[in-house]
């Protein structure tokens, strides 16, 4: 395996094809060198266990959010989120932003339930986790127009292009590139990734979802980083231990987590 440690910076171990199998999921990351895993929040309603898992496992962080692809769940206030996102394990606002992909029609309560969680995510001083799709320069704008930059955080699962990639982190956001960059059709995307100063990427699964090149359309885990990190490496003809050592670095700073030793 070599000597290179992974993190996963955005995966769903709560999700039902996760659930069940907790233990096993951490034994396979153990395995593969993948240290550490962000479960990140979809809906509050899951949130306690996603709470839970981060509460249950050292090595697994949480975040706090309402993603945007839910238009029938209770409006969300910053007293809410604050409140919940005051809690050791709960280290990220999100995943938050806006989806015009999957939401026709009227999007303003999208528009405005992202900018609850950027004022949350100031107010509280843990970054954001933004997803985007087919909503590039609305995103951007909102996160300008809200001051996104002062907590910071990081574009999940990018899939834009370089010019929106740049604004963000001109923003002073991080890029984290999933198992897409493995698939055949994503030539622009790994350019993207051979561009990216590295201090400012990430990798991860999305898990259950995008399982990377070779196991693509099976249920993705945590321990499949590592094939994320490999492409992006050989993209920019490096070692992989370079791509690892950068990510989980980036990781452990953009989350202000304490690395301990052992």
């Amino acid at each position: 395996m070599g000597s290179a440690m992974l993190v996963d910076s955005h995966c769903h171990l709560d999700f039902p094809e996760l659930a069940e199998q907790t233990e096993s999921v951490l034994a396979r990351m153990r395995d593969n060198g993948v240290t550490h895993a962000l479960c990140v929040s979809v809906t509050l309603e899951a949130f306690p266990q996603v709470r839970a898992l981060a509460e249950r496992h050292s090595n697994i962080y949480a975040s706090v959010g309402v993603h945007p692809d839910y238009p029938d769940v209770p409006l969300i206030t910053e007293a809410t989120i604050l409140a919940l996102a005051d809690h050791p394990r709960i280290v990220a606002i999100g995943e938050t932003g806006l989806d015009y992909y999957r939401i026709q029609g009227e999007r303003e309560w999208q528009r405005e339930r992202f900018r609850t969680h950027i004022r949350s995510a100031r107010r509280c001083g843990k970054p954001l986790i933004v997803h985007t799709r087919e909503a590039a320069e609305d995103t951007l704008r909102i996160m300008k127009e809200e001051g996104a930059d002062q907590p910071g955080g990081v574009m999940h699962c990018f899939t834009g292009s370089w010019d929106e990639a740049r604004a963000a982190i001109d923003l002073g956001f991080h890029i984290s590139f999933s198992g897409i960059v493995t698939f055949k059709n994503a030539g622009a995307l790994r350019e993207v990734a051979r561009k990216m100063p590295l201090d400012r990427m990430l990798v991860e699964t999305d898990a259950p979802y995008l399982a990377p090149v070779p196991f693509r359309g099976k249920t993705n885990e945590p321990a499949l980083v590592r094939y994320v990190a490999e492409a992006i490496a050989q993209e920019r003809g490096v070692p992989l231990e370079r791509i690892a050592e950068a990510t989980s670095l980036n990781f452990f700073r953009l989350f202000r987590i304490e690395q301990q030793n052992g």
